[in-house]
């Protein structure tokens, strides 16, 4: 289950991102229940999960360009000092006691140009670490990593903004980037190699043609995209459901965030003995199907709940098949990508979940302030996510593929003309 620790430098990667990620999450959590303080009002806490995903939306790809340009790893200690200072920024504002609303949205832009370009980066960049042959195992374990934080995240969150604030829990996360830029720099690699000298502009169109002449490929990132758009909105919501459905507070918002995190580490560590297992690793497909198709059906168990122990245990179910859907969609694209092209075929991937996510949320909190009821805006959300995954089931053959084919090709380049 945890082969790809053998490699010293994803041993660096995993234990630097570990502890950044809790930062990370207990910023997330913080950040909603500041908007939510300051505005009381759904529509502003879309808005501000939106101002993230715009720059994802607009310069993932170019980004995808220059990460299969550029030494990943120099790329990822770029963008990560830089969501740092970010986090320090907002640290300082909310302990002073002058943050504003504006300033939340402008730094959460920010944050998300850093994202578009740390993304392309740290997805490609798994492989370089561990090799194909330990993939979808390193897939498994940084799904683990991420939510192992998302179950530890969240309630620590809770417990710090309930106990001190806010800008203790940002001031948290600022300091956590240290372990991961540590962990970069001690990393050994191999000198990057020299990229053929083509125009930036002409790699983004020889990316964008690989999808287009890939069934398959753009197959499971509509998948991804159909998902983050609908089968997400509850998550940008979850602060006002927590206060004005199940009636709790900031402790009891990180619960729900950290029940979430427990089912997708439990589908994580799935995933990594999975990549351990040649006898299951061939039905990756069906799992992707599975796993995609139960999960709208706990988001609408969700929406029925209104006591926040039932509703612990939908979010871990949630959680646990939403992992599980994308980290195994994940690794079907990065093993039928050739590696030239995998950075900019992941921004793609990235858009399809950083960018597009919170377009959802935004939607839900505008609906929201409209109809007045939470749970009704996440189930008619997971409704449209369920008729979508069956059209989809229906209508494309390379979608149905994933059930039938148990094998997968190597991976291959597409004639480009």
């Amino acid at each position: 289950m945890f082969k790809a620790l053998r490699h010293r430098n994803y041993r660096l990667f995993f234990a630097g991102q570990l502890i950044s990620l809790i930062g990370t999450w207990m910023q997330s959590v913080a950040q909603g229940w500041l908007v939510l303080r300051l505005t009381n009002s759904p529509f502003l806490l879309g808005v501000v999960a939106a101002a993230s995903s715009l720059p994802i939306l607009v310069l993932s790809l170019p980004a995808g360009v220059f990460a299969d340009r550029l030494p990943k790893r120099s790329v990822i200690i770029f963008t990560q000092t830089m969501a740092m200072i970010l986090a320090f920024i907002l640290a300082g504002l909310t302990l002073t006691h002058t943050v504003q609303v504006w300033h939340v949205l402008v730094l959460a832009t920010l944050l998300g140009a850093s994202q578009a370009l740390d993304a392309p980066a740290r997805q490609a960049f798994v492989i370089e670490l561990v090799g194909r042959e330990d993939l979808l195992n390193a897939i498994g374990l940084n799904a683990s990593m991420f939510n192992l934080a998302r179950a530890v995240g969240p309630a620590a969150a809770g417990l710090v903004v309930a106990a001190v604030g806010e800008g203790a829990a940002f001031l948290l996360n600022a300091l956590s980037f240290l372990a991961v830029l540590w962990g970069l720099l001690l990393m050994k690699l191999p000198p990057h190699p020299l990229q053929p000298a083509k125009h930036p502009k002409g790699q983004l169109r020889e990316g964008l043609l690989y999808i287009r002449n890939e069934p398959t490929i753009r197959a499971l990132l509509l998948l991804v995209a159909n998902t983050s758009l609908f089968g997400f909105a509850y998550a940008a919501m979850l602060p006002v459901f927590a206060r004005d459905v199940i009636h709790t507070g900031p402790s009891g918002l990180g619960y729900l965030g950290g029940a979430s995190g427990f089912g997708a580490l439990l589908a994580a560590l799935a995933l990594a003995y999975m990549g351990s297992e040649p006898s299951l690793d061939k039905h990756r497909g069906r799992f992707l199907l599975l796993t995609l198709f139960i999960f709208p059906f706990f988001v609408i168990g969700f929406t029925f709940t209104r006591d926040l122990p039932i509703a612990m245990v939908f979010l871990a179910f949630m959680g646990c098949s939403n992992v599980a859907s994308l980290s195994l969609n994940n690794t079907l694209i990065q093993l039928l990508v050739p590696n030239t092209l995998r950075a900019r075929v992941m921004s793609v991937f990235v858009i399809s979940v950083l960018g597009v996510a919170p377009i959802g949320g935004l939607l839900a909190g505008s609906i929201t302030e409209w109809v007045g009821s939470v749970p009704l805006v996440i189930a008619l959300a997971a409704l449209i996510l369920i008729g979508l995954n069956l059209g989809m089931l229906l209508l494309v053959p390379q979608v149905r593929q994933l059930w039938t084919r148990l094998d997968l090709p190597e991976a291959h380049v597409t004639r480009i003309s």
